[in-house]
């Protein structure tokens, strides 16, 4: 008879720990089941998740069954703490990764994790199976009480207190018994030394940073509706920039499913420049202005190559993302193919333009001048939208068929030589630089109104010609293209709140099934539920947009992540996590539910 598989483990059941170079997803099991090094955007020292038992993981935990009582976060940190009741007491298992290591001679990578039982001693499992991207080149050997694995210029270090006999890929147990924790340290070097930690010096680090992380959320504005999750967004934004470049990763997985079983599977551990500039007003919102002016730093050297054509994506140090390819891996609940490299990286997305400029205009409202050579890079995005903005482009959602003209597109088009021409008001551009933007943005907005209206339900359409709608249009309220209050625009939301509704809860679709071509459907799209609050927000309903806002709270994780979609019948996370552009818009949904607080436009959160 075959094996009976194995259901994978839910995709919203992992949590994340990260030290802002690179990220790992652990179950509540306590398996990490996948982890880069020693980037983002590296091959995977431990894959299963998508590259099954033979891609490696690392679980340590109760060794026989237990019961799940609790996880979470302590407080406003990076540390994450998982209960069990097993063996008649209970363990705890309590995990981070340093992110503080200037000035002090660390590993590249540094993660801590400590089993401590209390009431009674609780039997306790290791299963150390790391499988770097060259496994038989994967050197063994043990030194100082450290078990070291070698493959090319990656070292991985493993040492446990009180001493442990590891075989990596074995199964070892041990006895923790109350006040005797069992402390794990797991060192990543690429490069360079293996620098070895001490477990107790290790375990103070990780208090440190823990401080460092309390401090860093309290910096945070405080008159922010729905506190706690809007804080818990930010560090996960947070955890998800690199701080080498200061560019912050999409997610820091590839190929998890938007369909399980199906094709929709992405690598998304690069940057796009319009989900960060997205970023930067969020920072800005909160009071976090030197995230956002770290991004504006990044983009002005990434985009130094290419300009004055600004690429879709980019890797996290500013270079041009690899060609798409297959792994013959399994992939998350036979999810095929697993890929690396993203193709949305060669294509035409006017959009990306508008995020951009908009993010260097809110910059500068803040009261924080760009520099000289960022505003030679703006000038360049806006000549480039004033010359090809009659163009089709592959819109905001990368389909892999035939360019179109994206409503939605020309509108973010309008808004780069909008921010352009504010900008202009600070900074010296010529007469005639000047003239060319507004006759472009004049006669792209005409076009809009003439082209990308549906003359049978009078609201905004996904394209010239179509007489459907597209999620990213509920965009528009913030745009400053039409007035929030306008026939036009609350028949778009009204439109796609009917049309593209996945429940009554205010999940959406970004826009109607088989648009993309592909086999198969997808989940709702969480960014657009959050835009929708904003929408709300801004168009004087308020009081939908706070029940909307908190129905979708109740659809995080219990550690409040979230993925890119979720399945609206089971409630399961959906595609990479947990996905940067969610957490954002979650921030900016907060942040238009505080603005639009005591207008008259509903009650307050």
């Amino acid at each position: 008879m075959s094996a009976v598989p194995i259901p994978p483990v839910p995709i919203g059941d992992y949590g994340l720990l990260g030290d802002t170079r690179t990220a790992l997803l652990v179950s509540g099991s306590g398996s990490i089941d996948w982890m880069c090094a020693p980037a983002f955007d590296s091959p995977p020292v431990f894959g299963r998740l998508v590259g099954g038992p033979g891609a490696g993981s690392f679980r340590v935990g109760p060794a026989r069954p237990s019961t799940l009582v609790s996880r979470r976060y302590r407080g406003d940190s990076a540390t994450l703490e998982t209960v069990w009741a097993a063996d008649g007491g209970r363990l705890t298992l309590t995990e981070a990764m340093v992110a503080e290591v200037s000035g002090r001679l660390l590993p590249t990578s540094l993660l801590v994790r400590r089993l401590a039982a209390e009431g009674q001693p609780v039997e306790v499992e290791v299963h150390y199976d790391p499988r770097p991207a060259r496994p038989r080149e994967c050197r063994w050997s043990r030194r100082n009480g450290h078990l070291v694995c070698e493959s090319g210029p990656l070292a991985l270090s493993l040492r446990c207190e009180p001493t442990l006999q590891l075989e990596p890929g074995t199964p070892v147990r041990a006895v923790v018994a109350p006040g005797r924790p069992l402390t794990l340290v797991l060192g990543v070097a690429y490069g360079e030394p293996l620098v070895y930690v001490d477990p107790a010096a290790a375990w103070e680090l990780v208090a440190a940073d823990e401080a460092r992380w309390e401090a860093w959320a309290a910096e945070i504005v405080s008159d922010l509706p729905f506190r706690p999750a809007v804080v818990r967004s930010l560090l996960t934004l947070r955890l998800l920039t690199y701080s080498p470049s200061g560019a912050p990763v999409a997610a820091p997985t590839t190929s998890l499913p938007e369909n399980p079983g199906g094709v929709r599977n992405w690598d998304y551990r690069f940057t796009w420049p319009r989900d960060a500039s997205i970023g930067v007003a969020t920072f800005l919102g909160v009071g976090k202005t030197r995230e956002a002016g770290s991004f504006l730093s990044w983009l002005l050297h990434a985009s130094r190559l290419a300009r004055p054509r600004l690429p879709a994506l980019l890797t996290l140090m500013g270079r041009t993302v690899p060609r798409e390819r297959e792994l013959a891996w399994p992939g998350y609940a036979g999810s095929t193919p697993v890929r690396l490299g993203n193709l949305a990286a060669e294509q035409h997305q006017l959009d990306g333009y508008g995020w951009v400029l908009d993010a260097a205009w809110v910059f500068e409202k803040g009261g924080h001048r760009l520099y000289s050579e960022t505003w030679r890079a703006m000038r360049a995005f806006a000549d480039l939208v004033a010359a090809r903005w009659r163009e089709p482009d592959a819109g905001i959602w990368e389909v892999r068929g035939s360019p179109a003209h994206h409503v939605h597109s020309k509108l973010m088009g309008w808004l780069a030589l909008d921010r352009a021409l504010r900008l202009a008001e600070r900074h010296r551009v010529s007469r005639g630089r000047r003239r060319r933007w507004e006759q472009a943005r004049a006669a792209l907005a005409a076009e809009v109104r003439e082209r990308g209206v549906d003359a049978a339900t009078g609201s905004y359409a996904r394209a010239y010609g179509a007489d459907d709608v597209d999620a990213a249009l509920l965009m528009l309220p913030l745009l400053g293209f039409d007035d929030p209050a306008s026939p036009r625009v609350r028949a778009t939301i009204d439109r796609i709140r009917s049309e593209l509704s996945a429940g009554d809860d205010g999940l959406v679709y970004r826009y109607p099934p088989g648009r993309d071509g592909l086999p198969g459907t997808e989940g709702a799209f969480l960014p657009c539920s959050f835009w929708l609050v904003q929408a709300l927000a801004l168009t004087g309903r308020r009081d939908e947009a706070v029940a909307v806002f908190s129905s979708l709270l109740e659809r995080s994780t219990p550690l409040g992540l979230y993925a890119e979609e979720l399945d609206p019948e089971t409630g399961e996370q959906l595609g990479n996590f947990p996905q940067a552009l969610t957490h954002a818009a979650l921030v900016q949904a907060a942040l238009a539910l505080r603005d639009t607080a005591g207008t008259g436009q509903g009650r307050g959160a």
